[in-house]
């Protein structure tokens, strides 16, 4: 489980491509390192994934065709960075909700607007994820644990923080990014039964 605090970012610093498959290494933040072993989980723009080498702060994990389909992992190229977090361990603050690190999906930026002190994005969701956001809901994005601000149909807005754009990769986010998106998973659950029992009281007129 993972929080959607994210602890920092991490440099790719190298990528090994095999037959529907792929290696890559990060340089993780040195505060992340203590205690870090192979099996451990850490989420990269808020999909989890498993480390399978640690040399110094050099760390590998191995991607899976789905992975880099479904994720935006896949069109990483060396030199870029990913939002990174530490898997939760029983008793650590949750600061923001809890994510599964399994992205549900890729939405695409479709405004950035500036402002003095913050900004805002416009996402676009694909077909099928938008019954599940909703104003003032939680949303993962990139990993990163944010408020909903508007929804409207297939889009959505967050507003972000000067802490968020310093720590997090999402200040660079332009239109056309492609981002990873998880659900709030309590308000999947919600409208999945209301939908469910909806369904079957139409069944049974």
């Amino acid at each position: 489980m993972f929080t959607g605090i994210v602890q920092g970012v991490a440099e790719v610093v190298a990528i090994e491509e095999k037959q529907d498959f792929r290696t890559h290494v990060v340089r993780l933040p040195a505060a992340m390192l203590p205690g870090l072993q192979l099996g451990a989980s850490v989420a990269h723009n808020g999909c989890c994934l498993t480390v399978t080498r640690v040399d110094g702060d050099l760390v590998s994990f191995d991607l899976m065709r789905e992975t880099l389909r479904v994720t935006n992992l896949g069109e990483l190229k060396t030199g870029g960075v990913v939002n990174v977090e530490r898997a939760a361990r029983f008793g650590d603050d949750i600061g923001g909700h809890a994510m599964s690190g399994h992205i549900m999906g890729l939405a695409t930026v479709v405004e950035v607007i500036e402002s003095a002190n913050n900004r805002t994005i416009w996402f676009e969701l694909p077909a099928g994820l938008e019954k599940y956001v909703l104003a003032k809901g939680y949303i993962g994005i990139d990993g990163i644990s944010l408020t909903v601000g508007e929804a409207r149909g297939a889009r959505f807005c967050v507003h972000l923080i000067p802490e968020t754009l310093a720590r997090t990769n999402i200040a660079a986010r332009r239109a056309g990014d492609r981002i990873n998106i998880e659900i709030d998973p309590q308000t999947q659950a919600i409208v999945d039964t209301v939908e469910r029992v909806l369904a079957q009281r139409g069944a049974a007129a």
